[in-house]
């Protein structure tokens, strides 16, 4: 059976189909249906605290790597990406990679800004948040800007992927909140950061450390989207203002951070456009973000640096807001590819070889 190339047909495939995966099933759990309590009931599974049989809640090794495990399977994987951090990056493609980072950021976070500015930051325009939108807009799908580049660019685009993955993980989505007003203690800043640190010095000290590491990048997706989906209801998926929110999303993410990210390179005096659009694209990664940030935000209402029921707003907003970035997601992966492709058809026009260094 060929299942894994079956999933990667679908876009951002390794993330959504699992985190759909797990949705369904949670949302057949939650249902609580009487003949399935029975049989779990029946074999000795201990009652929730509303006196319920699931599952997806039996203990073990089971409820932890299904049920629970986001976040510890998060951490694993932004520590393997760290590692993939090449700091010995050559200088076109170092330049690339710094103004692609750089313009994407920015324009996340201007957006993001923006949104809170004039709607609710937390549930405004279709139910939007403005965690969403950072999360969504500055986080780009590596593995398919390599692939584009490598097709349709040239040899520094595909090297500024090494500079790119400095956007995997919640860090950055954390410090444009931390820019945007609220309040995270420095130690949730080091707690969101230092097994990226830690990953990226390994693998910068030691070249089998980081080949060691590299399945890393893809192994632990799929299984914290399951763990990520079994804390959603499917329900969630088919609600007009989530799907289109996650539309919006993914259209302003291909638009705008594409667009500005042009821009940028034109201003360097790069000829040929392909990387920026290439990168205008969310990571199926990005849809751990907003797990990450409500843990953060748990870190800084111990510490008083944050009130509880902020705190408590960011855990609301996560089932949401990961539906709404899984739709962006697979937004982006179709708008994305065919974007390149008329750029590139553009270029050609006005005779410039995109993959040639110029």
């Amino acid at each position: 059976m060929k299942i894994k190339q079956t999933i990667e047909k679908v876009p951002g495939g390794l993330m959504v189909v699992p985190l759909l995966l797990g949705a369904l099933l949670n949302t057949i759990d939650q249902m609580h249906i009487p003949f399935i309590m029975n049989i779990l009931k029946g074999l000795g599974v201990a009652p929730t605290e509303q006196g319920y049989y699931e599952f997806l809640r039996i203990g073990g090794f089971s409820e932890a790597l299904f049920k629970t495990g986001a976040l510890t399977l998060i951490a694993l994987f932004v520590f393997c990406a760290g590692s993939q951090m090449n700091l010995r990056v050559g200088g076109k493609a170092l330049k690339k990679g710094i103004l692609l980072t750089t313009s994407k950021y920015v324009t996340g976070l201007a957006v993001g800004y923006l949104f809170g500015l004039f709607f609710d930051p937390f549930n405004g325009f279709l139910g939007l948040s403005s965690m969403a939108i950072i999360a969504a807009m500055t986080n780009g799908n590596g593995g398919m800007y390599a692939a584009l580049t490598g097709q349709y660019g040239n040899r520094s685009d595909v090297g500024a992927v090494s500079v790119l993955s400095l956007n995997d993980g919640p860090f950055f989505t954390l410090m444009a909140l931390g820019l945007m007003g609220s309040s995270f203690p420095v130690i949730a800043f080091i707690a969101v950061l230092l097994p990226i640190a830690l990953g990226m010095l390994l693998g910068n000290l030691d070249e089998d450390i980081r080949e060691f590491l590299k399945p890393g990048e893809t192994i632990p997706v799929p299984f914290f989207a399951f763990a990520l989906g079994a804390g959603m209801n499917l329900a969630n998926f088919f609600n007009p203002e989530v799907v289109g929110a996650g539309l919006l999303l993914g259209i302003m993410t291909t638009v705008l951070t594409g667009g500005v990210g042009v821009l940028v390179f034109r201003l360097f005096r790069e000829k040929s456009q392909i990387a920026p659009v290439a990168e205008a694209s969310t990571a199926g990664n990005a849809a751990g973000t907003p797990v990450a940030i409500a843990a953060a935000a748990s870190v800084a209402a111990g510490s008083g640096m944050m009130t509880a029921a902020e705190a408590q707003a960011y855990q609301d907003l996560v089932n949401i807001a990961t539906a709404q970035i899984s739709i962006s997601t697979l937004t982006t992966a179709i708008l994305c590819p065919v974007a390149v492709i008329l750029m590139d058809k553009y270029q050609q026009k006005r005779g410039i070889d995109a993959k040639l260094e110029q």
